[in-house]
């Protein structure tokens, strides 16, 4: 059984300084909330963004960005095609509901024939 991992949207290179080490070697990710169980996949909503400066792999916070970093970010938050969140079942769903059913209805039927007592 998995549990929640991020997909990654958009990876994008940036050449703007890193407020940190002050080199053109950046990478900003946008990663969206996947939970993936035997019995379906579900996408969440919200989209994250990650600012990486790949020289001193330092992680850039939006407190220390630059007015052009801000415009690069903006700029690829734009380009950006989040999947649709919602749920979606898998076939081992619809088997087990199924069977829980088929498994009702004949305990039902076996009590109203009399031949199961209570």
């Amino acid at each position: 059984m998995k549990g929640i991992r991020a997909k990654i949207l958009r990876e994008a290179p940036l050449s703007n300084n890193c407020p940190e080490c002050f080199n053109q070697d950046m990478t900003l990710s946008f990663t969206q909330q996947h939970r993936e169980t035997r019995f379906m996949h579900k996408v969440y909503r919200g989209v994250t963004r990650e600012l990486r400066c790949n020289t001193c792999q330092n992680l850039i916070y939006p407190v220390t960005w630059t007015e052009d970093i801000e415009r690069s970010v903006e700029y690829y938050e734009k380009l950006v095609q989040p999947e649709r969140p919602g749920v979606r079942l898998k076939p081992l769903f619809y088997l087990v509901a199924i069977l829980v059913l088929a498994l009702a209805g004949s305990l039902v039927y076996l009590y109203l024939s009399g031949l199961l007592t209570a």
